[in-house]
């Protein structure tokens, strides 16, 4: 099993919603602990109407990145806990600022 860590963009199913079925989608590693459980908030093409979202372009990744053309939203008011073995890829690592940003839209701590 992978190891992953705070900051770390993974493909991972995740349901956003109440009503959504999950899909796989992009989303923001926040926590990590040994056992392999990930605490993430998802990444969406549009900003959440009603939550915090942190919009992140490819120069918010100190490597990798998403294939995206416009911005995406990390959606930093939905934090969901998923599991290491469930994740499809790693797409890169954001910076550390970007990541202090997210981390202070999601009531997360800083460490």
């Amino acid at each position: 099993m992978s190891r992953y860590f705070r900051g770390d963009v993974i493909l991972t199913a995740v349901r956003v919603g109440p009503y959504d079925e999950g899909k796989v989608r992009p989303a923001v590693v926040v926590h990590a602990d040994e056992k392999g459980c990930l605490m993430v908030c998802p990444i969406s093409c549009s900003p959440s109407w009603d939550q915090p979202s942190v919009p992140i372009d490819l120069e918010d990744f100190q490597d990798g990145g998403l294939d995206i053309i416009n911005e995406s939203y990390v959606l930093a008011g939905t934090v969901v806990r998923v599991h290491a073995w469930t994740v499809a890829g790693k797409k890169g690592r954001l910076t550390r600022e970007t990541m202090e940003t997210i981390l202070q839209q999601s009531g997360m701590e800083l460490r």
